[in-house]
């Protein structure tokens, strides 16, 4: 616990380096918190607030600037959400989401968060059971198997497996038939399930394959169940643009998507809005993002989450009020709209 005056301090601190992207000084600080305090007495608790690993300072300045830890103090403890401040948002009518096609709610909303935010917008996309009717080996090398899974409607998704070890073309039509013949007809999640029981009784190097493939049709599965928009809004952001490095594993996260996936499913048992910042969160796959994002619902139920992706530096007061009014709208429109 903090006391008052240490909390007033970080308050400015996290308020002001989220404002200016720069490490704050003793000077600034006094000033931002409205206290009539000695650089000396305010270098003090900014001492004892990095011994807490609430800030810390870069090596260039002599100012500091808020840590994971610090951000996720500043947003559980101290931040503090003023209805009423994003009329552009509250003059939005509902049908500014309604359309005909649930998909295309999703999209519009994916661009609405983007556009509000100056950020990355996601949604997920209510997941329906993945079914296949058919799968098929083919082996294209080595170590590189193709997978080809059809679906009952006759929708054809093909991933490349490398397995560990060779197989032939033969071992590849046995496993096929083997899938075949127990499992169609059910969900990749439900042979998923079978399969993790019943490897045991299955020859060991095929089993493997087995789930491998069932996974990797899963995922691609997830590949559509999750809409971006504004990955090119990151570039803007100095925080990324910096680091080039940075800015490629973010463009690969988006491209993925399974960690995107992944992410928004946690988010998913959450009651309202939930802050997700890297360094402090596992959630997070890397220390420079943060997440904001809630749940929607349709019919009092739970069918998807949405949210902003940006830097840990980001105005988390309005992200939280883009966030909330966004489900609550693609919720009313997706409640409107008939079934695809």
């Amino acid at each position: 616990m903090l006391d008052e005056r240490s909390r007033l301090l970080l308050k400015a601190l996290v308020e002001r380096y989220i404002a200016d992207g720069q490490p704050v000084g003793s000077r600034t600080l006094s000033k931002a918190a409205g206290l009539d305090l000695s650089p000396a007495t305010i270098r003090n608790v900014m001492s004892d607030l990095e011994d807490l690993g609430l800030v810390a300072s870069p090596h260039t300045s002599a100012g500091r600037i808020p840590t994971p830890r610090g951000y996720r103090y500043f947003v559980d403890a101290m931040l503090t959400v003023r209805r009423g401040e994003l009329s552009a948002i509250d003059a939005l009518p509902t049908p500014a989401l309604a359309a005909d096609q649930p998909r295309q709610v999703l999209s519009q909303a994916a661009q609405l968060l983007s556009q509000l935010s100056h950020f990355v917008g996601v949604v997920q996309v209510p997941r329906r059971p993945v079914v296949f009717r058919h799968i098929e080996f083919l082996r294209l090398s080595e170590r590189r198997v193709l997978v080809i899974l059809v679906s009952p409607d006759g929708d054809v998704q093909n991933r490349i497996l490398h397995p560990h070890n060779e197989f032939t073309q033969d071992q590849l039509q046995s496993a096929a038939n083997f899938l075949n013949a127990h499992y169609a007809g059910l969900t990749l999640d439900a042979v998923r399930e079978r399969l993790r029981h019943e490897v045991d009784a299955l020859r060991g190097e095929i089993a493997g394959l087995m789930v491998k493939a069932v996974e990797a049709g899963s995922e691609a599965a997830e590949a559509d169940e999750v809409v971006i928009a504004g990955e090119r809004n990151l570039l803007a952001v100095d925080d990324f643009a910096r680091d080039m490095g940075n800015l490629r594993k973010l463009f690969d996260l988006f491209e993925q998507k399974t960690q995107v996936m992944r992410l928004l499913d946690i988010s998913s048992q959450a009651d309202g809005v939930r802050i997700f910042i890297g360094g402090d969160s596992q959630v997070v796959p890397y220390e420079e993002l943060s997440v904001v994002s809630a749940p929607y619902e349709v019919d009092g139920q739970v069918v998807g989450t949405l949210g902003v992706i940006g830097p840990q530096r980001m105005p988390y007061d309005r992200m939280i009020q883009i966030v909330d009014i966004t489900a609550k709208l693609v919720g009313n429109a997706l409640s409107q709209t008939r079934p695809e």
